[in-house]
C-alpha cells in the first residue's frame, strides 16, 4: 500500500492533481484504480508537467484506443495556447517527433508498413534458440553470486542485447544506448530535458552516421533495413529513420525489462503460483499472458488528444485535451476479468490490453512475449529457492510516464544446476 490515499485521488482538484508518474503511485496503483472505476472513471491527473484525463474502465479504454477521434499528433488539433504549455523541445530533437507513436493515419500506416516485416511472429520465432542461449549465458555468470539484482543483471541485459543485435548496434556502444533510453523515459520536465540534451545530441549524431554507413555498406541488420526500407516506391526520410531507431531501441527492451522483473516479483509474492509454474513449464505461455495482465509493465497507453469536444462517462472533454488510457486499470476491470486481483497463471481466456489495441497495437509484442517466456523459464529452471534480498517494502519503483517498472529487484538464491 502506498502513502497516497484513495480519498485524495477521488477528491483531486485543479492545482492539486495526483501525479501518475510518482514512485508512490507506481508502487501499487491498483486499489485506487478499483475505486476510480467505481466512483470516478474519468479523472483529471498530472503526468509530469502535462495534465490530462485518466480513463480507467476497460470498455472506455478500448474505445479511446480504437476511436480515430483521439489523435496522436496534437499539433493537428490543439490551439496555440495549449501547445505553448507543452514542454520545450530543442530543435535537434525534432527528428524524434517523426516516430510512429506520434503519428496518425495515413502516415502511421505508412511507417508501420515499412518496418513490420522485421517483427512478425514467424520472424521472431527464428530467434528462440538464440534468446535461450543468451539467457543461459547471462545467468551462468550469476551462479557464483549469492545475491544479484534481477533488473540490472538479467532483465535489462537480455532484451537490450537482443534489440541491439537486431538493429546492428556495436557492442561497445550498447551501455550508452541503455543509459540514454532510461533517461528518455523520465517525466518530460525542463530539468530532465536539459540534463538529457548533450547525450541525446551525441546519440542522434551517432545514429545518423551508422545509418549513412549502412546505406553505403549494407549488413544483415535492422539499421540496413531501415536505411533501405521501401514499399510501393515509398522510403523513410533520414529523420524518420533516426526516430525509428530510437523508438525500436527504447520500446524494444523496456517492456521486457519490466515484465521479467515485476513478473518475478509477482511470482515471489504468490509462491503457490511459482510452484505450479516450476512443476508445469509447459504453462509458461499462459503464465506470461497473466503476468502481462497482472503486472502491467506498460501502465498507460501513450498520449492521445481529443480531436473534438466530447463526453466520456459524463465528463466533458474539450478539443485538444490530453487523454490517458490506463491499460493497468483496464486489465483489473472486474466486469471483464473474474477475480481480477488474483494472479492465476492458468487464466483463460485472457483478453488483456497490455500491448494496447487498434492501429497502435505494440509492434514488438511477439518479441516481448518470447523474451519473457524464455527469460523467466530459464531463470526458475536454473535457480531454486529464489527470495528477496531486501524487505518487500524497501523495493522502489521508477517515476516514469507510461511504463511501470522496479528500480531494482535484489534476490538471493540457491543454485540447482
Amino acid at each position: 500500500m502506498t502513502a497516497l490515499s484513495v480519498e485524495r485521488v477521488l477528491s483531486s482538484q485543479p492545482g492539486n492533481l495526483v501525479d501518475i508518474t510518482g514512485s508512490d503511485w507506481k508502487a501499487d496503483p491498483f486499489p485506487f484504480y478499483a475505486q476510480l472505476r467505481q466512483h470516478k472513471p474519468v479523472l483529471r491527473v498530472r503526468m509530469g508537467r502535462m495534465e490530462g484525463w485518466l480513463i480507467t474502465r476497460y470498455d472506455d479504454v478500448v474505445s479511446v484506443l480504437r476511436d480515430p477521434r483521439f489523435v496522436k499528433d496534437v499539433r493537428k488539433i490543439a490551439a496555440a495556447a495549449e501547445l505553448s504549455r507543452r514542454p520545450w523541445v530543442p530543435s535537434f530533437l525534432h527528428a524524434l517527433e517523426q516516430n510512429m507513436l506520434d503519428q496518425d493515419a495515413p502516415n502511421h500506416t505508412r511507417l508501420r508498413t515499412l518496418v513490420h516485416k522485421a517483427f512478425t511472429p514467424t520472424r521472431i520465432e527464428q530467434l528462440r534458440t538464440h534468446i535461450r542461449s543468451l539467457s543461459e549465458g547471462i545467468l551462468h555468470g550469476l551462479k557464483q553470486k549469492p545475491k544479484f539484482d534481477l533488473v540490472a543483471d538479467f532483465a535489462l541485459p537480455l532484451p537490450l542485447t537482443v534489440i541491439c543485435e537486431l538493429l546492428g548496434i556495436p557492442e561497445q556502444e550498447r551501455s550508452l544506448f541503455q543509459r540514454l533510453s532510461q533517461q528518455a523515459l523520465l517525466p518530460p520536465t525542463t530539468l530532465n530535458m536539459v540534463r538529457l540534451m548533450p547525450a541525446m545530441w551525441r546519440l542522434i549524431r551517432y545514429i545518423r552516421r551508422l545509418l549513412a554507413l549502412r546505406k553505403q555498406s549494407p549488413q544483415d541488420d535492422l539499421l540496413t533495413a531501415l536505411s533501405h526500407a521501401e514499399a510501393a516506391g515509398d522510403t523513410l526520410s533520414e529523420d524518420e529513420q533516426v526516430a525509428m531507431v530510437m523508438l525500436l531501441l527504447i520500446a524494444g527492451h523496456e517492456t521486457t525489462v519490466n515484465l521479467i522483473s515485476s513478473g518475478m516479483l509477482a511470482l515471489l509474492d504468490h509462491p503457490e503460483q511459482l510452484a505450479w509454474l516450476r512443476a508445469h513449464p509447459e504453462g509458461m505461455k499462459t503464465a506470461v499472458e497473466e503476468l502481462l495482465r497482472y503486472c502491467n509493465p506498460v501502465e498507460t497507453a501513450t498520449e492521445r488528444y481529443a480531436a473534438e469536444a466530447m463526453t466520456i462517462q459524463g465528463q466533458p472533454i474539450r478539443q485538444g485535451e490530453l487523454v490517458i488510457a490506463s491499460l493497468a486499470s483496464a486489465n483489473r476491470d472486474e466486469t471483464h476479468f473474474p477475480n481480477p486481483e488474483v494472479l492465476d497463471l492458468k487464466r483463460e481466456p485472457n483478453r488483456h490490453l497490455a500491448f494496447g489495441q487498434g492501429s497502435h497495437f505494440c509492434l514488438g509484442a511477439p518479441l516481448a512475449r518470447m523474451e519473457a517466456q524464455i527469460g523467466l523459464g530459464v531463470l526458475i529452471e536454473r535457480f531454486a529457492a529464489l527470495r528477496l534480498a531486501v524487505p518487500r517494502d524497501k523495493l522502489r519503483w521508477r517515476n516514469t510516464p507510461v511504463v511501470r517498472g522496479l528500480k531494482a529487484l535484489p534476490l538471493m538464491h540457491a543454485i540447482t544446476r
